[in-house]
């Protein structure tokens, strides 16, 4: 460790200005001198002020100190220390505050020292291989791997928001169901979050619009098989697996969706005056799915259907009065003629395709038998490129590549299109989160020491959240082999599985190159202060009454972690 801390302070003096607080054994001694000097012959010049302000010379048992100059009520006195002092000082300090960090260390430095700074300290504790061990793994929810699904309704995930504290009714929760592709939400009320009650739901949302290859939740192992189980039950020919508790770019868009589906409902409640959230929950889900999502980059509705979401007549080119005023249909083909006709002679550009049935019409084409395959109107012998079904010339419009399309393909075509860019844009937003987690996880070389963290169950109390080890081996897969002074892991890693430390605390010809491998477990029980493994916990949901628990069995009480918050006979 000290040779590790001697390298990192070399490359500071390397580096470092004539001002540093770093100080060499010649610049010490010859500070003291001058400051002696000084004192014995008077302030002349202006550096004999500065230097008798800043520094002082104490004699203690023979040697004399540089220290900080007593001002006022000053009583502690603050030494100055040399490079090479410097090991020993922290060394001494972090031991004294039980391994602490930064700021534990800065506060007893600055009340007995002058001249240590926060990167000195920094670069201590980054040398320590007891700290770099105590350190919990690395973070969740970090994205290694973005996967994209191209088509809709090949992922979808479900989660329930908890609504028991504002019931409504009988109403406690909301279903939430949202396709990964087009991020298009599905909203319900229930009543409870019984596996049968949420089956029914799922069902009608499949029946409505296909049934996912994969169903993503996590609400727990038992509650995913049993939602699945009474899916098939009630639809046998039905088949769906169910994906990752937590995936990657999935997962956190429908809790985010969580998010926004409560503060819209909260909004609604308030415009409208009213505790029924229940009913709030259809204009919700409209409000959210015409709204614009960040990383598909258009609203779920268009992203869905392939057009922009219609409130009635809302959005056709008439104005409110004569909006308000509409009755019949009569009265909307009456205004639209009005406004046609005001158009026209204002020469206002329509936006209305319209295509001369003559211009596409050859010889004995025409047919007044033919009928449109969209309005079922009369046709002459238009015939759509996509289809080759008849259609009415007022229902054809130019495609962008060549041709006629009639309405319906025309739309589908749009859908098509709206979710290819969706595709696009979450490609997008994949590389984007791949480029910050490459940034909190830059890729480790051979050699380099990581940081894995034991799980509780594996380690005792008072044993190190982590062992350190280094990489041996990367496999063409994208894992790691991971060696520790005891042997060879058995196991590969992802890299979002252990974190990378500042220094080198295990090298390679450390580990034992031999065909056998060792466990985890092992490994933290031969780096352990104690017995290793020591933590026991039981998942009992019958009081904790025989020994079929966990604890009762080994003899122990059971602690906070064990069965959640369900009775227990043994504590």
């Amino acid at each position: 460790m000290k040779i590790k801390f001697t390298r990192r302070v070399a490359e500071m003096c390397s580096t470092s200005k004539s001002n540093s607080a770093l100080m060499s054994r010649e610049r010490y001694e010859n500070l003291i001198r001058d400051v002696k000097k000084v004192k014995d012959q008077g302030k002349k010049a202006p550096y004999d002020y500065w230097l008798t302000k800043h520094y002082d010379v104490l004699k203690m048992q023979g040697v004399d100190k540089l220290i900080y100059p007593l001002t006022g009520d000053a009583e502690d006195i603050r030494f100055y220390i040399s490079v090479d002092e410097l090991f020993d000082v922290l060394c001494s300090i972090h031991q004294s505050v039980g391994h602490g960090g930064r700021e534990k260390m800065m506060y007893e430095i600055n009340r007995r020292y002058k001249n240590v700074t926060q990167n000195q300290v920094t670069a201590f504790i980054r040398c320590c291989e007891v700290c770099e061990s105590k350190k919990s793994g690395a973070k969740k929810g970090i994205v290694v791997k973005p996967m994209i699904f191209k088509n809709f309704n090949t992922r979808s995930q479900l989660d329930l928001i908890d609504m028991q504290s504002q019931t409504d009714g009988e109403y406690k929760y909301i279903f939430v169901y949202q396709d990964h592709l087009t991020k298009f939400v599905t909203l319900r009320p229930l009543t409870s979050k019984r596996a049968n009650e949420v089956a029914e739901n799922l069902l009608d949302v499949f029946l409505t619009f296909g049934a996912p290859c994969v169903l993503q939740t996590d609400n727990g192992r038992e509650f995913r098989n049993a939602v699945i189980d009474n899916l098939k039950q009630l639809w046998p020919e039905l088949t769906i697996v169910h994906g990752k508790p937590r995936h990657s770019q999935s997962q956190g868009s429908v809790e985010r969706a969580n998010q926004d589906i409560e503060n819209m409902l909260c909004c609604w409640m308030k415009d409208n005056s009213t505790t029924a959230w229940s009913k709030g929950l259809r204009f919700v889900q409209f409000m959210k799915n015409r709204s614009l999502h960040s990383g598909i980059k258009r609203s779920p509705y268009e992203a869905m259907f392939g057009v922009t979401p219609k409130v009635g007549l809302s959005d056709a080119p008439l104005p409110e009065s004569v909006l308000c005023t509409l009755k019949t249909e009569e009265d909307l083909e009456m205004a639209l003629e009005k406004v046609m006709s005001e158009g026209k002679e204002n020469e206002v550009p329509s936006n209305i395709n319209s295509v001369d049935c003559d211009s596409h019409l050859q010889g004995d084409d025409r047919s007044a038998d033919m009928t449109c395959t969209v309005c079922d109107a009369p046709c002459s012998g238009l015939v759509c490129e996509l289809c080759r079904t008849n259609i009415t010339c007022c229902e054809v419009c130019e495609a962008p590549c060549s041709g006629l399309v009639c309405e319906l393909c025309r739309k589908l075509e749009n859908t098509k299109r709206k979710r290819d860019e969706c595709v696009q844009s979450l490609e997008k937003q994949a590389l984007k989160m791949r480029k910050k987690s490459d940034a909190n996880f830059p890729n480790p070389d051979v050699g380099d020491t990581v940081r894995v963290q034991v799980p509780d169950v594996d380690r005792g109390k008072t044993d190190a959240r982590s062992i350190l080890a280094c990489v041996i081996e990367k496999t063409e897969d994208g894992f790691y082999r991971l060696g520790t002074r005891e042997g060879i892991i058995n196991s590969l890693y992802a890299r979002s599985q252990f974190a990378l430390s500042h220094e080198q605390f295990v090298q390679l010809d450390e580990v034992p190159i031999t065909s056998a491998t060792i466990s985890l477990r092992s490994v933290a029980s031969s780096q352990a202060t104690g017995n290793g493994q020591g933590f026991v916990r039981c998942h009992c949901m019958q009081k904790c009454i025989n020994k079929r628990c966990l604890c009762v069995k080994n003899g122990i009480k059971c602690n906070s972690k064990c069965h959640g918050s369900n009775s227990c006979c043994n504590k």
